[in-house]
């Protein structure tokens, strides 16, 4: 399996290109602000065929880029329906601090093809075989992605619902830390150890580094479904939104 992956934005969200190999099919994950020069330079390095974008949840510096890269290839994006209207108003994603960061403006519309993601859907696209998960908690749509490696392996695409060390913040419109608990609890924790994780933020990590250091996931493990006693996480500069 070839994975291409690459920080976009003043945010430093990661977008990802997966595909069985080089010369292959391959899927776009959240191709963020500043990502569609990166994504087409990496398409033409690897000599790739998109054939669709994933998102792992709706706000801006995931899928800012969306519209552009879809339309010019017309390509579907793939996205839980509870985060489809941010592909809209992508302000409607940040609290009221964050949007006048902005200027109480930003500009984004939805690509030409939208297709809605369930939970337990599995999506045989480029040669892969992704599993999906509905992990709210961060925004009501956010979802993980599920693969096998040609080794045998798991990959996980985490978006903001899991970095290496932390969990994604809560404090945003949509967010709720009793649902992120629950998706740690009934979506992460069960995944095996060895399934490396690729972050909406960050560096890579494993499931078992972070079942074993990250105390977000201690701390869910040992409340199971009830609320953190902690307020919204954070990762520091890794979090973005």
């Amino acid at each position: 399996m070839l994975v291409v992956g690459f920080p976009t934005g003043a945010l430093q969200a990661n977008c990802y290109l997966l595909a069985a190999g080089e010369g292959e099919a391959c899927v776009i994950v959240d191709p963020g602000q500043d990502a569609v020069d990166p994504v087409l330079a990496a398409v033409r390095e690897h000599r790739l065929s998109p054939v669709a974008v994933l998102l792992t949840h709706g706000h801006f510096d995931h899928a800012f880029s969306v519209a552009p890269i879809c339309d010019g290839d017309d390509l579907p994006a793939w996205i839980h329906p509870a985060d489809r209207p941010l592909l809209s108003d992508p302000l409607a994603g940040l609290g009221a601090a964050a949007a006048s960061f902005f200027g109480g403006r930003m500009s984004m519309r939805e690509p030409r093809q939208v297709r809605e993601l369930t939970d337990g859907a599995v999506l045989d696209l480029a040669g892969l075989r992704l599993t999906v998960d509905h992990t709210p908690g961060h925004t009501s749509g956010s979802v993980t992605y599920r693969t096998g490696t040609d080794e045998g392996g798991q990959l996980l695409l985490s978006g903001d619902t899991l970095f290496a060390g932390s969990i994604g913040r809560t404090d945003l419109p949509g967010g709720d830390m009793t649902q992120m608990v629950a998706s740690l609890v009934g979506k992460i924790l069960p995944l095996d150890d060895d399934t490396v994780v690729l972050p909406g933020h960050g560096p890579t990590t494993t499931i078992g580094r972070e079942r074993a250091s990250n105390p977000y996931l201690r701390q869910a493990r040992q409340l199971g479904s009830s609320r953190m006693s902690t307020g919204p996480a954070s990762s520091g500069p890794q979090q973005g939104l």
